[in-house]
């Protein structure tokens, strides 16, 4: 099986130290002019933008199976055809990948193919906006700001709280700078038009930079 994936040098990173079965073969995209030149079972646009020149790129590429980087944006919002996967920085080396597809679509067992041979475990989750873990870690993440902002503790010091108490990979801070910041703000955006729980904090909301 032949995988093509466009990732940055971080999430390429990560796919290799989560490592594939030995079946599968990966050839890495450098752009999304290379990825669609590419032969292959599969396609992962892991820097995917909610752009609609971009997915009519990517759906040039059905009926193969093509799988976007979108925890924001549903499947509804960008195209029936595409699947959305969790890629965003920490989260595709997890022990399970989250993977949203439409409803009532007849792809899910090419979904399963492609994973068994990439020697990944996967799990459905609903097609809504930030997924399931996501939505949970920028939650945490905003309250942590909320925290700063009100002086109940330092960076630091929240951040080893975190990990020590909830046993967590990282701190909210250490999280956040990893996921990027701008990820957050923009999921807790389109949340917040739902629900006024998401409003951003200040700080995180790049209004100003705590000191």
């Amino acid at each position: 099986m032949i995988v093509a994936i466009l990732a940055d040098e971080v999430i390429k990173a990560e796919i290799l130290e989560k490592g594939t079965d030995s079946s599968a073969e990966i050839i890495w995209a450098d752009s999304m002019q290379s990825l669609r030149i590419i032969e292959a079972d599969a396609y992962f646009d892991l820097l995917f933008e909610y752009d609609k020149e971009r997915i009519s790129r990517l759906k040039f590429m059905l009926p193969k199976p093509v799988f976007v980087n979108s925890v924001t944006y549903t499947c509804r919002d960008i195209s029936a055809g595409l699947f959305r996967i969790n890629a965003w920085p920490t989260m595709i080396n997890r022990k399970i990948i989250e993977v949203a597809v439409a409803q009532n679509t007849q792809l899910e067992d090419k979904v399963q193919t492609i994973f068994d041979g990439l020697g990944w475990v996967f799990q459905y989750v609903p097609d809504v906006i930030g997924m399931i873990t996501p939505r949970i870690v920028s939650m945490i993440i905003n309250e942590a700001w909320f925290s700063l902002n009100e002086k109940v503790s330092t960076r630091e010091e929240i951040d080893t709280a975190m990990k020590l108490g909830t046993n967590y990979p990282y701190g909210p801070f250490e999280w956040g700078d990893k996921i990027g910041l701008h990820r957050i703000r923009q999921l807790l955006t389109e949340l917040q038009n739902a629900d006024n729980r998401y409003t951003i904090a200040p700080g995180l909301d790049g209004e100003f930079k705590w000191h």
